[in-house]
């Protein structure tokens, strides 16, 4: 049960990579940016590179960076609130999930298809491990006069594409609550998963 509610969560990831439909008022690029750079750690807020959404729903560049983060904007067209900050080396796994759930393909689909071309030499993983920061909550809110998150909580992933337990050394599962696991082994998409428990 524990595996198949952090899988759920999981999928969380692909939707606040997706891009939205434009149905919903997009928020003004200055609040994009503010609630987007509230997920990377705050020495790297400043010189994060900003994705986000135009009238049309479409993800641009709101800002470009100088160091090596990216962080994507809250999806207006998602319910509840999700931001992401990822190592820049990420983009082309991103940005290529982006691509596919906009051609309507499932989370099937996808990860099939990047895990192909990951094989084939096509899609380009990092080297190194790498970290996708998350701040999400279904009732969360950003509120730009104060600069202040709400009602969300942290989230880490840890990229290491191939890794399993016996490389790593990590269980399938936490062994204490909000402890490293990793996810998805063996494959393109392996990862560290890390929670912290919500606050008693």
């Amino acid at each position: 049960m524990y595996l198949k509610r952090n899988a759920f969560a999981l999928f969380a990831i692909y939707l606040i990579t997706s891009t939205g439909c434009g149905a919903q008022e997009i928020p003004d690029k200055e609040a994009q940016i503010g609630a987007a750079v509230m997920a990377a750690p705050e020495e790297l807020r400043d010189g994060a590179t900003v994705l986000g959404y135009d009238a049309s729903g479409k993800v641009v560049t709101l800002r470009e960076g100088t160091n090596d983060l990216v962080c994507l904007a809250d999806d207006p067209n998602r319910p509840g609130f999700g931001v992401a900050c990822y190592h820049k080396d990420l983009e082309p796994f991103m940005a290529r999930g982006r691509e596919l759930r906009t051609e309507g393909k499932s989370g099937t689909e996808i990860f099939d298809m990047r895990e192909a071309e990951v094989k084939a030499g096509t899609l380009k993983m990092p080297e190194q491990p790498t970290t996708l920061h998350l701040l999400e909550g279904q009732e969360g809110k950003y509120d730009p006069a104060t600069g202040e998150v709400s009602d969300a909580r942290y989230r880490y992933v840890v990229y290491i594409p191939y890794a399993t337990p016996e490389s790593t050394g990590l269980p399938l599962k936490p062994i204490v609550p909000g402890g490293p696991w990793i996810m998805d082994p063996g494959t393109h998409r392996a990862h560290i998963m890390i929670t912290p428990p919500a606050p008693e």
